[in-house]
């Protein structure tokens, strides 16, 4: 494993780096990954309007910004991405806001397609989801958790919709996008603040539900 992971970050990118990889594709009519089609061209176009939107009005809350800013350890958190998926337009931006409230983690981000290897060690239900946020220890380079590829939320409103309709379709899509708007990222936060409390309980405390 870690070879795979020094591998991946040797290929990635900082979240600067990632948003202009996507936007030099798009202007020559592409979208990242290996396939390629008008659908994904368009989702890309999608996504860099949504992703745009959120760097302006995503905000952490006030208690997370502070635990944040306590961590202790230092950590990677690598994320895996494409920028035609919906849901990684959606999170990728709050994670890129939490992380740059800590001087402790340094995010870097790579394209699934890229990295088999890597996407492979992080299926999820045996499938290539994405995104997938992957914590690391900086220093010793091991895993220490996951979070991915939708909040709890959004992925039973998934759920519940492929159950009754018996397929993903773009009606799915849009009310996925329409949970993620009303949601102002809070969900995410919630999830990847509870996976960095049971690595640093005294800085991060969750309340009580």
């Amino acid at each position: 494993m870690k070879s795979i992971l020094t591998d991946s970050l040797a290929k990635s990118y900082t979240y600067d780096q990632y948003r202009n990889a996507i936007t030099a594709l798009l202007k020559e009519g592409k979208s990242t990954g290996n396939e390629q089609s008008e659908a994904l061209t368009h989702y890309s176009e999608l996504n860099e309007t949504r992703m745009n939107r959120l760097e302006k009005t995503i905000t952490i809350t006030d208690e997370f910004s502070a635990q944040l800013q306590q961590l202790q350890r230092e950590y990677i958190w690598l994320v895996i991405s494409e920028g035609w998926c919906g849901d990684a337009a959606q999170i990728v931006p709050v994670i890129y806001k939490m992380a740059e409230l800590s001087p402790k983690i340094d995010l870097r981000l790579v394209f699934r397609d890229e990295n088999d290897a890597l996407m492979n060690a992080f299926l999820t239900d045996g499938a290539r989801s994405i995104p997938k946020l992957i914590v690391l220890d900086k220093e010793t380079m091991a895993v220490l958790g996951d979070f991915g590829p939708r909040p709890q939320g959004a992925k039973q409103l998934i759920s519940d919709y492929k159950a009754e309709h018996g397929k993903v379709d773009e009606t799915a899509k849009t009310n996925l996008q329409l949970w993620y708007l009303h949601d102002k990222g809070l969900s995410i936060q919630k999830e990847i603040m509870a996976l960095m409390a049971t690595l640093e309980p005294t800085a991060v405390q969750m309340p009580q539900e």
